[in-house]
């Protein structure tokens, strides 16, 4: 699950187009739905931590969970300009720990869909269940296998920006339900390439005068590679691995709507409820 190491430096400005204050807004209409309109709330997989932010400027007391250090350095830079108290806790969602219970967990931008195999996202929802207070609320999205088929299969998708770029090659597995997608990632450097090359190397990331110029004299890109992987999961998979970790499943939404997951459905928003401790 080890992803976002080079993509955390870039990663807010390539999601610029999320609008995170909608899904936040969605999120939370959602939650007092169910009768959380304070309290602890948990969040799986808070990446760079725009959503976790949001939540507390809503009057939520926030845990943050997620699995890349690079991403939580970043979120955590940024709570300290912003009001309001939220714990980082750098776990992996499969095994995370906590010392009590919460009145809500969360997870957005597909965090679930990193979950590959389906007796390891059991597991999660064991853990939830186990953390929620008594008839606590889980609410998540997921990618849909019609998304990972139809939109993404198999296509490169590349960005340009002024200070870096990425490459995303995205191929998709229909038998195994497997998306993978290989980033390259270039991010300019502060230094120009008067530096030394073994001052560059100690950062252990690689470059090439050839590759990394961008038609500027004296300019230098840093190139990460990562490679990522998330699985499709129909609804009523999820629906009997909710069950099968000893959850209610209460209903599902195509997001940002109250519509039932239709087959063209990009993203899907999951409702569950804390069902007893086993």
């Amino acid at each position: 699950m080890e992803a976002y190491s080079g993509f955390a430096e870039v990663y807010d400005i390539f999601m610029d187009n999320i609008p995170y204050e909608e899904w936040a807004a969605y999120l939370t209409s959602l939650l007092c739905e169910y009768g959380v309109n304070d309290g602890l709330v948990l969040e799986l997989g808070c990446g760079t931590g725009n959503m976790t932010r949001l939540l507390c400027r809503q009057g939520y007391d926030m845990i943050a969970i997620d699995n890349s250090e690079e991403m939580l350095m970043i979120a955590r830079d940024k709570t300290a300009a912003a009001p309001g108290d939220i714990l980082y806790l750098l776990q992996d969602m499969r095994s995370f720990e906590l010392y009590g219970t919460v009145r809500a967990v969360v997870s957005i931008c597909d965090s679930m869909n990193y979950i590959t195999e389906p007796d390891e996202l059991c597991q999660v929802f064991r853990l939830v269940n186990n953390y929620l207070d008594p008839g606590g609320i889980f609410i998540f999205d997921m990618n849909t296998i019609y998304k990972y088929k139809e939109l993404l299969g198999d296509r490169t998708i590349a960005e340009n920006r002024e200070n870096c770029s990425f490459i995303w090659d995205n191929y998709y597995n229909e038998e195994e339900k497997l998306n993978e997608y290989d980033l390259s990632i270039f991010v300019k450097a502060e230094d120009e390439f008067s530096e030394t090359e073994d001052e560059f190397s100690e950062t252990g990331d690689e470059f090439s005068e050839n590759d990394h110029r961008d038609g500027t004299e004296g300019e230098l890109f840093i190139r990460y590679e990562e490679t990522h992987y998330q699985r499709g999961y129909s609804l009523e998979e999820i629906r009997a691995l909710l069950e099968a970790a000893g959850m209610r499943f209460v209903t599902a939404y195509e997001a940002f709507t109250k519509n039932p997951v239709s087959d063209a459905c990009e993203r899907m928003y999951i409702i569950a409820r804390e069902h007893g401790k086993a």
